[in-house]
């Protein structure tokens, strides 16, 4: 498969996103293939360390590619959504768990899907050109591929900021926020895989390492947590202040774009992961979104408007967070019963 290039070299399992020209963004086929990659060398004494990066220099990867979602949607075909979806899960929770370190080099943007890969991983490797974001309620998706995990986890409300907003984060922002570990200068990037590939140990990623810049979240968390604090979004609205400092303000700009019945899900989908900290948990309660979000959520209308038309004008069911009634989140989020996900299952 083009797409992805797979290979053991030396004591690491190495796999490369190989479409450059779609911003490496995740085929159902790529994903499945990272699977049985990751199948494959779990035993396997050869591997010692897994690779994960990215072709060309704009992204480790942009997200999933939801055109095909749309056509399938527009054909009123909900099922190849949730096969996706299903299958995707799966290798977070693989990923996640993994017995042996898995390294991953996010250079550029890393979004959606490719948090999904690249940011549950052990050892996770940012630079200067880092731009890692959880943009799905622009979209009328909910923040997903266990990303809600990662958003619960996030030091204080920082979690429900960055999944309401979609904002993006630099190299200093995804580590203080714990979607990164380690800041490593690209120009070294290729020296520290060479280590890897000889030794198997990522113990060498401390030697390249270097400390980050300051954050600009950390100076912008005391604003942050009183607004976000807010157990739905309404109380999220109602907290921000009539002259608000440059956080709310930033955040009241990119959340007016995004679908406010995805963003009300969201922040209940966090409350929920808040109090069950565990992947499995993150993973159920996403999936009961985007199992329902084609016939129920503004999914189709986002991408339509996102990436069909591209006129960034959505018609979202909902015209403001004041018109999302409560019952409408409770019920997309119901347990799925024998539509739930299973995690023995394999492709």
């Amino acid at each position: 498969m083009t797409d992805i290039l797979i290979r053991k070299d030396g004591r690491a399992g190495c796999i490369t996103l190989h479409r450059p020209q779609a911003l490496n963004a995740l085929t159902w086929e790529m994903c499945l293939a990272i699977e049985a990659a990751l199948d494959d060398w779990r035993a396997d004494p050869d591997v010692a360390v897994v690779i994960i990066d990215g072709a060309g220099e704009r992204a480790f990867c942009a997200g999933g590619d939801i055109a095909e979602m749309y056509a399938a949607g527009q054909r009123g075909d909900a099922d190849y959504g949730r096969r996706f979806w299903r299958d995707e899960y799966r290798l977070n929770r693989k990923i996640f768990l993994y017995p042996k370190p898995v390294v991953t080099f996010l250079h550029g943007f890393t979004m959606g899907g490719g948090v999904g890969v690249g940011c549950h991983a052990s050892h996770r490797i940012v630079c200067d050109s880092s731009q890692i974001a959880m943009p799905e309620c622009a979209i009328g998706l909910v923040p997903d591929v266990g990303g809600s995990l990662m958003l619960a986890l996030a030091p204080g409300h920082l979690g429900t900021f960055l999944g309401l907003t979609g904002d993006r984060m630099d190299a200093a922002d995804a580590i203080f926020a714990g979607f990164a570990d380690h800041f490593v200068a690209q120009d070294h990037w290729d020296r520290l895989k060479a280590r890897l590939i000889e030794t198997g140990d990522p113990a060498a990623i401390a030697d390249l390492a270097q400390p980050p810049a300051d954050s600009r979240l950390a100076a912008w968390q005391a604003e942050i947590d009183p607004i976000f604090a807010g157990a739905r979004l309404g109380d999220i609205y109602r907290a921000m202040p009539a002259s608000p400092g440059p956080a709310v303000t930033h955040a009241r700009k990119l959340m007016a774009r995004n679908a406010p019945f995805a963003m009300a899900c969201a922040v209940e989908i966090i409350h929920r992961v808040r109090n069950g900290l565990r992947i499995e948990n993150a993973l159920d309660q996403e999936y009961r979104y985007t199992f329902r979000c084609v016939a129920q959520g503004d999914f189709i209308e986002g991408i339509r408007a996102a990436i069909i038309d591209r006129d960034r004008q959505p018609k979202w069911q909902h015209a403001s967070w004041e018109d999302v009634p409560a019952l409408q989140v409770t019920q997309m989020l119901l347990p799925l019963g024998k539509d739930g996900l299973k995690w023995e299952e394999t492709p």
